[in-house]
């Protein structure tokens, strides 16, 4: 991972802007589990999509 997540941060996939503002729900090894604006929860793997943190 390109930099430390925790549940409870705040990230974006840049990939997809339209999903909206996500907060982190759980993290197993690669596998982000994060609730989204626009899509609900979705699970992330983080060696395919890099999630971007943000400050909320």
């Amino acid at each position: 991972m390109q930099f430390d997540l925790e549940p409870g941060d705040y990230v974006i996939n840049p990939s997809n802007k339209a999903w909206g503002i996500g907060q982190i729900q759980s993290i197993v090894k690669n596998k982000v589990t994060v609730n989204f604006q626009n899509m609900g929860k979705q699970v992330i793997n983080t060696e395919i999509i890099k999630l971007e943190k943000i400050k909320k």
